[in-house]
């Protein structure tokens, strides 16, 4: 998952000063679609990994404690819900 995120984020794989954040915001963004949806996340299901990407993408990159880091953005939001409504299958 690690290599997923560093993609989305366009870090280079090789690049490892950010490795420990970045997995420590994977565990919680993991966390955080577990407790928003019921479901566990599934590192093989595309909806999973691209909701996963995109929250730890919204928490690097808005580290401050208010502002625009306060809302989800409204496509993240959606893909939670379909998480929720589908139980977590591919569709």
């Amino acid at each position: 998952m690690l290599n997923e995120v560093k993609q989305y984020l366009r870090i280079e794989e090789d690049w490892v000063e950010e490795d420990t954040q970045l997995n420590s915001l994977i565990t919680a963004a993991k966390a955080y679609i577990k407790n928003a949806t019921g479901v566990k996340v599934d590192e093989l299901n595309d909806l999973h990994k691209l909701a996963v990407c995109m929250l730890v993408v919204h928490w690097y990159e808005n580290r401050e404690i208010v502002g625009k880091a306060d809302s989800l953005a409204f496509s993240l939001e959606s893909i939670i819900f379909q998480i929720q409504f589908t139980g977590g299958q591919e569709v």
